[in-house]
């Protein structure tokens, strides 16, 4: 493989995360929208709010979401701004990419990419996070 780009060394940092979430008026017919608020704490610090959209059955295990949220603080002390995405599904099992927007990140944060592996047990909410800044 050839490349005229050096590849970013991933680093990796933990988290964890509140989460306040409102229902509020969805914009689509058969779709469900949550206005939310997350505290972080840990290797990113700060805080983030965002709004999520959902459909389907959750109760019978077949539905889907998408999320995006805006993070204000640090990770591993680099302090600035940058969107987060996210994209779930149940359907006979989970499925679910969190990750950095491309070209979000402004401060500290710019040219940050990557992603966030999120652990739920009994509502506790920790990530482990894979980043580079390119």
């Amino acid at each position: 493989m050839h490349s005229n780009q050096t590849s970013a060394a991933v680093r990796e940092t933990t988290a964890a995360f509140t989460i306040d979430m409102q229902p509020a008026a969805p914009h689509l017919e058969m779709t469900d929208r949550y206005d939310f608020t997350k505290l972080w704490t840990g290797g990113m610090s700060g805080a983030s709010s965002g709004l999520m959209l959902s459909a389907g059955d959750p109760v019978r295990g077949k539905a889907g979401y998408v999320a995006l949220e805006r993070f204000d603080g640090t990770i591993d002390g680099l302090r600035g701004t940058v969107v987060l995405q996210q994209y779930g599904s149940m359907n006979d099992g989970v499925t679910l990419y969190y990750e950095f927007v491309p070209g979000s990140g402004t401060d500290g944060l710019s040219g940050i990419t990557g992603r966030i592996d999120l652990t739920v047990t009994e509502g506790d909410h920790r990530v482990h996070i894979h980043y580079a800044l390119n």
